[in-house]
């Protein structure tokens, strides 16, 4: 483990029309300690072409190339293993951040001594355009997890220093909420920082963007995962509805 280094997770699948972005982002960041780990999870479009580019001009971008198609989960897996930084840190290949990003956020950890931390983000459509702002709590306690998951995954910087290597658990959908709500119970409470510093693109294509399918995962890990009783498992998915309804507008 390399001390105030950040390792970025990168999972990479077609992504041949947002991934420059997504690298440029990473590249123009004020705090210059990272290295990006990126997994091509054997795109059948120009994504490793325009990944290598930058990789052959900064060794800090690192390219993994799958030659079967291994899914997110096995994907950042892979990356969080021979990741060597301090700090992980989690951007998908349609995603992009601030380039004040790291910088803040390693800060407000090490001001805070905390192990886990996330930030507001914006959402975007697919095209770039402004859809809304996602506003965060300052501490976020299981309780809150279980009413919304305020982590955009692309927000969440992990200290290994603090809570070693954390990996996701194979799953259709939600892996990343599943493993926020297993690290809030061993924390007692994730910090946020009230800022937004990424925006998160909405594909028509996503693995999200089907609400009544999400919905169904959603309750499904009330239930299976979290073993919660039938009332409270009620509770907190209309919480959840209410939250859902409100993104949408």
């Amino acid at each position: 483990m390399i001390r105030d280094k950040v390792s970025i997770i990168t999972p990479m699948y077609n992504a041949e029309k947002f991934i420059k972005q997504t690298v440029e982002s990473v590249i123009s960041q004020t705090y210059e300690n990272w290295e990006m780990l990126i997994i091509n999870d054997n795109s059948s479009d120009g994504s490793y072409e325009a990944v290598k580019v930058y990789s052959e001009k900064d060794k800090r971008i690192k390219i993994i190339n799958s030659e079967i198609n291994v899914g997110v989960v096995k994907g950042r897996n892979t990356l969080i293993d021979i990741a060597d930084g301090q700090y992980i840190a989690f951007l998908d290949a349609d995603d992009y951040w601030t380039s004040d990003k790291l910088q803040k956020q390693i800060v407000f950890m090490k001001e805070k001594n905390i192990g886990i931390s996330c930030t507001g983000y914006t959402r975007i459509s697919e095209s770039g355009k402004h859809i809304n702002e996602i506003k965060i709590k300052k501490e976020i306690s299981y309780n809150d997890l279980l009413k919304n998951n305020y982590l955009g995954c692309l927000t969440v910087m992990v200290d290994t220093e603090k809570l070693g290597k954390r990996y996701f658990k194979e799953r259709d959908k939600n892996e990343d909420y599943v493993l926020w709500l297993e690290i809030v119970k061993e924390t007692g409470k994730i910090h946020g920082l009230e800022e937004n510093l990424g925006f998160y693109r909405v594909l028509d294509n996503s693995r999200s963007s089907n609400k009544i399918e999400a919905a169904k995962v959603r309750w499904k890990i009330y239930r299976e995962v979290e073993k919660l009783s039938l009332l409270k498992s009620c509770y907190y998915f209309i919480n959840y509805a209410v939250t859902a309804l409100k993104k949408t507008k």
